[in-house]
């Protein structure tokens, strides 16, 4: 299934995850066929929030990505006094978990450049500068100086032992090359940044970087590619990346998220089941994504296709299973963004 329908029925999910007061939830819960024992996700994670702004965005639906911006400045808790996201938020703004997610400070700085490129009101400048300090607060001589979790929100980096997220750090990387306009000396900070995840990286991309190092193929390393431009699709450390997350992550055409991945959004008695983790269409969308950016269409179109296969009703969930058993969170926010920005690539073109 893939046409105009489903780029309608994914703005309709999109625009349903925006509420009243600004704030972007990963999945609109209230729908009355929101699976019943599955999470959870009416909740904001800025992540998730802003892949579905660029992606509204490049389709033409620009109405509710402003009010996020300030929700941001006006209801998420402790953003005005230290500039740094959290897991996740309640609708009201409190932090709803405590870990420091560094890439989503980026990811939001890149959600703004897109919206409004570098015609920043002066809240939203104000906004730039909070996040993009933010970033600065925290990075030291190579590594984060503070504990900070990864984008799954499974790891942590420790800063006694110098580490860091790869993704993490590229999306602030980003981020602050989108904050440039504000402050020139924010290119510099991004520069040598990304000098230092290339030098960890020099042998090939890798999921945490440090004294302690973890090699453990990661399939959100492909947004290295895209949407963070650290490396260019045709360059040999992408090659070895997309032919690592192919042997280790691809099962019958669905990309898990790394090998031996249990969670699967399944919530009964209380109990985060883990039942096995199934492949994530927003993960075979994202490689559709990145081999069309490499002129691979053809093989792109097959691990689009693996989903479209296999959705019901116009709704992409957070994964598929290979049974009748599992059911995922649906319709996810995210998956819906991924499959329009996809959709959207012009043939032999660049997505911005």
């Amino acid at each position: 299934m893939e046409d105009q329908g489903l780029v309608n029925a994914s703005l309709r999910v999109i625009r349903g995850c925006a509420v009243q007061n600004g704030a972007i939830v990963a999945a609109d819960s209230d729908l009355p066929d929101y699976p019943r024992q599955v999470q959870d996700y009416r909740y904001v994670w800025p992540r998730d929030a802003s892949f579905m702004c660029v992606a509204a965005n490049r389709a033409g639906l620009r109405d509710f990505q402003e009010g996020f911006f300030h929700w941001l400045l006006s209801r998420a808790e402790g953003m005005r006094e230290s500039g740094l996201l959290f897991q996740n938020y309640h609708v009201n703004g409190p932090k709803r978990w405590l870990a420091l997610q560094i890439d989503q400070n980026g990811s939001v700085l890149w959600a703004i450049a897109d919206f409004y490129r570098e015609d920043f009101p002066t809240a939203i400048r104000d906004l730039v500068k909070l996040l993009a300090d933010g970033i600065v607060s925290v990075w030291g001589e190579g590594f984060f100086t503070t504990l900070t979790q990864d984008l799954w929100e499974e790891r942590y980096a420790y800063p006694e032992l110098k580490q860091f997220h790869t993704y993490s750090l590229a999306a602030c990387i980003k981020g602050l090359q989108c904050a440039a306009p504000v402050d020139p000396a924010y290119a510099e900070r991004a520069a040598a940044m990304e000098r230092a995840l290339k030098k960890a990286n020099r042998k090939g991309i890798i999921r945490t970087a440090g004294r302690l190092r973890d090699a453990t193929c990661d399939a959100s390393l492909l947004g290295l590619v895209w949407p963070f431009g650290i490396y260019e699709p045709d360059d040999p450390l992408v090659d070895k990346l997309i032919g690592d997350i192919e042997r280790s992550l691809v099962g019958k055409g669905g990309i898990r998220r790394y090998p031996l991945d249990a969670y699967d959004g399944h919530r009964r008695y209380g109990i985060d089941a883990r039942r096995g983790g199934g492949a994530w269409p927003v993960l075979n969308f994202w490689m559709a994504l990145v081999l069309s950016l490499r002129g691979e269409r053809a093989r792109a179109r097959i691990y689009a296709d693996h989903v479209l296969n296999r959705i019901r009703a116009d709704r992409i969930p957070e994964q598929l299973f290979p049974n009748r058993i599992q059911e995922g969170v649906s319709p996810l926010g995210w998956s819906h963004a991924m499959y329009l920005l996809y959709r959207m690539l012009p043939d032999g073109g660049k997505l911005p």
